[in-house]
């Protein structure tokens, strides 16, 4: 497919999402009733029941609370009420287009299965509707008797990258430093631990380089583990936009969307791309084709990095890449006569065993060809969710507030005296990664568990084992929009959030800008916005006046400016949500008024980063093989990831729409070559059961030679997927292994029995 056509087509598809979004009148009711309870609760909380400010018959703007691109959608009001949306034209990310998800993300929110009142599962088992004051006594009172029988780390958290920063930050200081709980983590843990890890590691903290403008400024743009076309397709479009005629290079095992659109795609064997890159660079400079002067005088390590590299000559990379000596030169020499290259990877890279190595294998091309801080460079990593970012540096979880440290006792001073709390309630150790918490409920260590706006018993690797785990707990809380997800179905107590588009706040996408989220319609019944939930818990809590200052959103903004200021993450510069808008979103870093700078802005352009010496570092280390391999029981090799751009992670949302449920099949499959499928005697459409060492799936057989031979491909985004996955995890990220597992296939009724999980 060339630019041309691939452009068209994924412009027709948003055009079609978008017209028959636009067909439909979103209409959502604005003014449910207040409970008795709810007039009872003590102060002002801003409650997700007080109605939408009316503004007839106009639009406002905000940005989308799908993936981290960020765009921002015009949303149509009547009489005050949200009744439609269209992409907004001249904001800098999305100009003018919007996915399928995008145009849709309005009538999900009035889907039946929405949570709209607390639900508390009685000794019978049975779930019953409770008031929201009976709901916070129960919150608080099962976790204080778990926290005294068994010690404040006997409760933890799990987080999201869905919700607003603000919220967030809400509650990891009320978890962390008012509840005293030490362990809590966020699902992004799931798709950014790796590149946050990455980026620390080499340029001293976590920042991402690049704006969306590189995208049409390259003229070599290499995309690693990454199906841009379908993940991010408005990025994507980006890359259509590129007058350069660039070079677009993918690295992925299968013949993916985005890479039959590529100028080269190196079909690689699964998990051999460290290997491949150390080769690179091997190459690099052995011949010279490095820029010297940026090596000697902005990065340190570089000696260490030239001789490790040497024990990855050109056959080797070959023999365990399963590319040709040819193809690899060829792909160096792109990179060599490149102006402006760019390094771009996203889950492909962050969801391995040797995720965070992997990742600086592309910053140190980066580095090694000078390939940062100027226009149409960078070593760029694509994040997933729409907050992920801000979940990185402000949710509280593994990073103190500002991508701070728990263990710095500097660190707890600057964030005590600006939060004016005593020092000694801030934890003084990091918490426990996603897998520790999940093992220490293995392990009797922790015994509650509060889980807020995201889904482990779909999501979680291996989830019959998440599921036993979850289910083995004193008490689980879930706070979710939806009361029917695989997790919320799990909970001791549901209590019922507000949804994007019902709350405000502030998001930050993957190129560092800073987005408004607005209150547009009404939470449904009795749901409340999470940061609502947050402040009434303090209440219940006692710890209330320790959050006095924490009103609403809007104040806890300026509250985060102020915990930013003096880090690399700054944003003390914009005065608040209208400047936001005014300036079509906001990168950090911004010291100064919005106004004042240019509105597309990249890091490192003084050759300047984040450690002590001002300098970027090398960091590498040996390639070791996948945890598992292929064996006589388990052949193929299972390779998952996105199915479609209409799905979004475990649609809990995305399925809610008619109109995107459409727009892919609504049984799970499995991809596999031509040449295996006629060995197993499988046909097309035919039922089959997959089956890994953890668990088995039955899926429609989809033949394809898009995958290669002895791999197979699951969309992530089906229930029955992370049956299968085995729960290995990066040794510097803790982030999960998703996409490379061993299975073996055949038709459903010649599969054998006997496996320990899901027969």
């Amino acid at each position: 497919m060339t630019h041309a056509s691939s452009r068209t087509f994924a412009t027709v598809v948003t055009k079609i999402a978008g017209a028959t979004t636009a067909l439909r009148q979103i209409v959502h009711q604005i003014d449910g009733p207040l409970t008795q309870e709810l007039a009872r609760m003590p102060g002002q909380f801003g409650l997700g029941q007080l109605p939408v400010t009316r503004i007839p018959d106009a639009t406002t703007t905000m940005v989308c609370g799908y993936c981290a691109t960020g765009c921002s959608l015009d949303i149509h009001l009547r009489d005050g009420r949200a009744v439609n949306l269209s992409p907004t034209r001249d904001y800098p990310v999305n100009l003018g287009t919007a996915c399928p998800k995008g145009w849709e993300s309005l009538s999900v929110l009035a889907a039946p299965d929405r949570a709209t009142t607390p639900l508390l599962r009685m000794p019978g088992g049975e779930r019953q509707p409770i008031g929201w004051d009976q709901a916070l006594r129960v919150f608080c009172d099962r976790i204080r008797a778990i926290q005294r029988d068994y010690g404040p780390e006997s409760v933890a958290f799990l987080s999201t990258g869905q919700l607003v920063t603000e919220e967030m930050a809400l509650l990891g200081a009320l978890a962390k430093f008012g509840m005293g709980m030490v362990h809590g983590d966020g699902n992004t843990r799931q798709c950014m631990a790796t590149a946050a890890t990455a980026y620390k590691q080499s340029f001293g903290f976590d920042a991402p380089p690049y704006t969306y403008q590189d995208l049409e400024e390259s003229d070599v743009i290499v995309l690693v583990g990454s199906n841009m076309c379908i993940a991010h397709p408005i990025m994507w479009e980006r890359i259509c936009r590129n007058r350069n005629q660039p070079r677009i290079v993918v690295i992925d095992p299968r013949a993916t969307e985005t890479a039959s659109a590529a100028s080269l795609h190196l079909s690689i064997r699964p998990k051999s791309d460290l290997a491949l890159f150390y080769g690179i660079a091997n190459l690099l400079i052995s011949r010279g084709w490095y820029d010297q002067d940026f090596v000697r005088h902005n990065t340190s390590q570089f000696e260490a990095f030239a001789g490790f590299v040497q024990q990855f000559p050109l056959d080797r990379v070959a023999e365990e890449t399963g590319l040709s000596r040819e193809m690899i030169e060829k792909f160096t020499t792109i990179i060599h006569n490149g102006a402006r290259v760019s390094f771009w990877w996203t889950m492909g890279v962050n969801q391995s065993h040797q995720g965070v190595r992997t990742a600086q294998s592309l910053i140190n091309l980066a580095l090694l060809t000078g390939n940062i801080g100027r226009p149409g460079t960078g070593a760029n990593s694509i994040t997933g969710q729409c907050n992920a970012m801000g979940s990185r540096l402000f949710s509280n979880t593994t990073n103190l507030l500002g991508g701070r440290d728990f263990t710095c006792a500097a660190d707890r001073q600057t964030v005590a005296e600006r939060l004016r709390i005593d020092p000694a309630v801030i934890p003084t150790i990091n918490s426990w990664p996603y897998h520790r918490i999940l093992e220490g409920i293995h392990s009797g260590n922790i015994r509650a568990l509060w889980v807020i706006c995201t889904n482990p018993a779909h999501s979680w690797i291996d989830q019959y084992d998440a599921r036993q785990l979850l289910q083995k707990l004193d008490f689980l809380v879930v706070q979710d929009i939806y009361h029917s997800t695989e997790t919320a179905v799990l909970a001791d107590l549901l209590l019922p959030a507000a949804a994007w588009g019902e709350k405000e706040g502030t998001f930050i996408n993957s190129e560092r800008r800073i987005g408004v989220v607005k209150r547009v319609a009404q939470a449904p019944g009795q749901a409340l916005a999470d940061f609502s939930i947050f402040r009434l818990i303090a209440e219940y809590w006692g710890c209330g006046p320790m959050f006095a200052e924490w009103k609403d959103p809007a104040t806890v903004f300026h509250i985060l400016k102020e915990l930013s200021r003096t880090t690399p993450c700054d944003f003390s510069g914009i005065e608040g949500y209208p400047s936001i808008e005014r300036a079509g979103g906001v990168q950090w870093p911004c010291q100064t008024s919005p106004s004042t700078l240019p509105n597309q802005r990249r890091l490192f352009g003084d050759g300047r980063f984040y450690h002590t010496d001002q300098r970027a570092r090398f960091i590498f280390d040996a390639t070791v093989p996948p945890p598992e391999l292929p064996d006589e029981q388990y052949p193929f090799v299972a390779l998952t990831g996105r199915g479609s751009v209409s799905q979004w992670h475990t649609q809990t949302r995305t399925n809610k729409s008619p109109v995107l449920r459409k727009m892919h099949p609504a049984r799970p499959y499995v991809e596999l070559h031509p040449d295996d499928a006629r060995r197993l005697n499988i046909h097309p459409h035919d039922i089959v059961t997959v089956r890994s060492r953890r668990g088995a799936a039955e899926v429609t057989a989809f033949i394809t030679p898009t995958v290669g031979r002895g791999q197979v491909f699951l969309p992530m985004h089906y229930e029955t997927t992370n049956r299968l996955t085995l729960a290995h995890f990066d040794p510097h990220s803790h982030q999960p292994s998703y996409k490379y597992s061993c299975v073996n296939i055949q038709r459903a009724n010649q599969a054998g029995h006997g496996s320990r999980k899901h027969d």
